[in-house]
C-alpha cells in the first residue's frame, strides 16, 4: 500500500502473544475492520497449511468479548476445516474505536485492504480525514462506494481531494460537478472531480460557482469531458498518462470553459 493516508496512534495497553483461543467464542465486528469475504476464505481453507498459519490478532474488551481485529478470513478457514483453535496476539482494554486503528497499524504496509475498506475502518478510529469526508458526503447524501446517483466510486481521488485542498474544497467540486451534470456515474468520476477541485483550490476566491457550472455544460456531458481528458493525456506519451495527468488536463479543460467569450484582462492563466 502506498504511504498511508491517515494518523495512527494506540494508547499503552497489555499485550499477550501466542495464545490459544477457541475460534467458536471469536466475534467480528465489522465497523472495526472490512467485511468477511468467504470466497476468499474457503480459498485459504483449501491449501490451508495449519503450521504456517501465524497469529491473529484480538481484542478482548472490557466485557470479555474477543473480536479479530487482524486474520479474519484465516479464523474462518480454519472453522472451515472444522479445527476448534488458533494461535492469537490478544489486546487487552481497546474501544471500538481503538480496535480500528489497531486494524489499520496491522495492515498500514499490507495490499490486501482496499482504499474503500481503510476509509470505512479509519471512520470508527475518528480519523479526521475520514471524519471530514463523511461530513461533507452527508451534506450531499452521497456515500463512498460504487458508482451511482448516491454513491461515489472513486474513493482515492475523494480522499486526495481533500488531503491536498481541504474539505470545503470536496464540498464546492460536488456542488459544482452536480450542478453541471447531474447525480450520476459519469458524474462523480475521480479525473472530473479532481480536475475542477484543482481549478476551485487555485482560482476560487473568485469564482462563481453557479456561472462555473453552466460553464462546464456548455462544453459537453460529464462522458464527453472524461474522453477528452484521457485522450489529451494519452496524446502526450506515455509518462503522461497517468491520474495526475488526467486530472491535469481536465483542470486545463475547466480553465478553457471558464475562459472562453471573457476579454483578456477577466480570463485565468
Amino acid at each position: 500500500m502506498p504511504k498511508s493516508r491517515f494518523q495512527y496512534e494506540l494508547p499503552d495497553h497489555r499485550v499477550e502473544y501466542g495464545v490459544e483461543v477457541d475460534i467458536d467464542s471469536l466475534k467480528i465486528d465489522e465497523d472495526a475492520q472490512r467485511g468477511l469475504n468467504l470466497k476468499r476464505a474457503k480459498g485459504i481453507a483449501d491449501g490451508l497449511i495449519v503450521d504456517a498459519l501465524g497469529s491473529i490478532v484480538v481484542s478482548e474488551r472490557a466485557d470479555g468479548g474477543r473480536y479479530v481485529v487482524d486474520g479474519m478470513h484465516r479464523t474462518e478457514a480454519c472453522r472451515l476445516r472444522g479445527l476448534q483453535t488458533i494461535k492469537a496476539e490478544i489486546h487487552y482494554g481497546l474501544t471500538q474505536q481503538q480496535e480500528a486503528t489497531l486494524f489499520l497499524i496491522k495492515n498500514r504496509e499490507s495490499a490486501k485492504v482496499s482504499t474503500l475498506d481503510e476509509y470505512k475502518v479509519g471512520l470508527t478510529a475518528g480519523d479526521a480525514l475520514c471524519v471530514n469526508v463523511d461530513r461533507v458526503l452527508n451534506s450531499h447524501e452521497l456515500k463512498l462506494g460504487s458508482s451511482s446517483t448516491n454513491s461515489v466510486g472513486a474513493v482515492s481521488a475523494v480522499l486526495r481531494i481533500t488531503k491536498q485542498y481541504g474539505p470545503e474544497v470536496l464540498d464546492r467540486t460536488l456542488q459544482v460537478v452536480q450542478a453541471a451534470w447531474g447525480r450520476n456515474k459519469e458524474s462523480w468520476d475521480g479525473v472530473i472531480l479532481g480536475g475542477v477541485a484543482m481549478f476551485l483550490s487555485r482560482h476560487g476566491s473568485g469564482i462563481d460557482d453557479e456561472d462555473l457550472a453552466k460553464r462546464l455544460l456548455k462544453r459537453g456531458m460529464a462522458a464527453r469531458w472524461r474522453s477528452e481528458a484521457l485522450t489529451r493525456a494519452s496524446n502526450g506519451g506515455y509518462n503522461n498518462s497517468g491520474t495526475g495527468s488526467r486530472e491535469s488536463q481536465c483542470y486545463q479543460m475547466v480553465v478553457e470553459a471558464w475562459n472562453k467569450g471573457r476579454s483578456a484582462n477577466n480570463r485565468i492563466g
